[in-house]
């Protein structure tokens, strides 16, 4: 593990966590890599700028304002409420935009294409502004986030601000194609971060967690609007704890080897492989996005050429890297994957903890949608046998949270064998909530 971080700035660390042995004719390489933020937290103090009140942010609210938002009348005032509630949150000094969106995207606070700057006056303003949302149109949510992207792109906003979204959507992305969407998510990727939330239980669930997923953000249900204000002040306390932005997961290997996938895997699964970008000879970047106080956990595989016994490698260099304004990467920290060919049987077999712990979360991720997905379309022994092996991979792991979600959907007769039944009738926000908190996983305890 290797340090690089300026005084003053965030210090990153990376821990490789691994069994480096392989056995003859073994070429493949498990580790999970570990990286650490401290020295930030401003998350949640509101100070002001330049006096020690944190880095330059910009943070765009997306409300979804369409006319299903009337249904019942509590989700629109939830929403009023929830961003009044996420602006209060707002650190002095930061750029901020308020957005209204329906089957177009129309600028409800500053207005004009600019953004405010967060101070007593500009929040009283943003919270008079809300007050006159209303209901009315469709939902095409890659308007919403073209306009966002616009604003936090804006002259006033500083070239390394940290830049946020957070989106509420209450339905279905109607009034536009599944390729325009996917286009404003390819556009807007790297450029800012988004947390998207579900409230009710009328949205589409791989819709809203796609949209976290494009901008590596965060993706939850909210099915009660009273809980809006709560879960809105909690993600922008989040936002404003962020304290560098554009990280990115630099992978080198030697010449034979090549990255077979890249994931991150706690707090969330999240598939990182088919995000790479190159950076320099047999370098690519994988992003991660923003950071603030946080650790996180990836998994790296790496194939390696084939060598004798005895003989060892370095399999690949995890470096942790952010953008320079001249075009260069600052290396934060870095760590080192090795390999080892070896004939001890007991070295070679044995599975790395870390390793495996992941390894079961990811499956059990895996497991839980393809369950549900086979629930919905009726096949009731697929779904059993999915859902079973969730359970059973829950209880392995100790992933509590996800157990109690599961016990909503099946009746559990023996967890450790992974024998359920479904339950013949389930709410609707019970499902969602499992399909949608499906990838959330629980950490290992570490061990040198």
């Amino acid at each position: 593990m290797a340090n690089f971080s300026k005084p003053g700035a965030p210090r990153f660390s990376v821990d490789v966590y691994q069994n480096e042995y392989l056995p003859e004719g073994g070429r493949e390489v498990n580790a999970i890599v570990t990286v650490t933020s401290t020295g930030g937290g401003t998350a949640g103090v509101p100070q002001q700028r330049g006096a020690g009140g944190g880095p330059d942010a910009a943070v765009a609210l997306m409300v979804d304002c369409s006319g299903s938002m009337d249904y019942p009348p509590t989700k629109m005032r939830g929403a009023r409420e929830a961003s009044a509630a996420a602006i209060d949150a707002l650190r002095d000094g930061v750029h901020f935009a308020v957005i209204a969106g329906t089957h177009v995207a129309q600028e409800v606070y500053p207005g004009g294409g600019r953004v405010a700057v967060a101070s007593p006056v500009t929040r009283e303003q943003a919270r008079q502004a809300l007050r006159k949302l209303s209901a009315g149109g469709g939902t095409a949510i890659g308007t919403w986030l073209r306009l966002a992207d616009r604003l936090l792109s804006s002259a006033e906003v500083p070239a390394t601000a940290v830049r946020h979204g957070i989106l509420l959507t209450d339905g279905r992305n109607e009034h536009e194609s599944p390729e325009d969407l996917r286009a404003a998510l390819d556009h807007s990727a790297g450029r800012f971060t988004c947390d998207a939330r579900g409230v009710g239980t009328d949205w589409e669930v791989k819709e809203v967690t796609g949209i976290a997923s494009a901008l590596l953000g965060t993706a939850d249900i909210v099915a009660d609007p009273a809980h809006l204000a709560e879960d809105f002040t909690q993600m922008m306390e989040t936002a404003m704890g962020k304290e560098v932005a554009d990280v990115a997961l630099r992978l080198w290997t030697p010449l034979g080897s090549e990255i077979k996938f890249v994931k991150q895997v706690a707090p969330a699964v999240e598939e990182l492989t088919d995000r790479r970008t190159e950076a320099g000879p047999r370098a690519g970047d994988y992003p991660t996005g923003a950071w603030g106080d946080e650790s996180r956990d990836y998994h790296v595989c790496v194939q390696v050429p084939f060598a004798e016994l005895g003989q060892e490698m370095l399999a690949a260099r995890v470096s942790l890297v952010v953008p320079q304004p001249d075009g260069t990467a600052q290396t934060l920290s870095q760590g080192l994957v090795r390999a080892v060919w070896t004939d001890d049987m007991a070295a070679s077999t044995s599975i790395n903890p870390q390793v495996a712990h992941y390894t079961g979360q990811a499956e059990l991720a895996q497991v839980i949608q393809q369950g549900l997905d086979a629930r919905k379309a009726g096949d009731v022994d697929g779904a059993t046998a999915k859902l079973g092996r969730a359970v059973q991979l829950a209880a392995l792991s100790g992933n509590d949270g996800t157990a109690k979600l599961l016990s909503k959907v099946v009746d559990v007769v023996d967890a450790a064998e992974g024998t359920v039944r479904l339950k013949a009738k389930v709410a609707e926000a019970d499902e969602m909530t499992l399909e949608t908190r499906s990838t959330k996983t629980v950490r290992v305890k570490k061990q040198a």
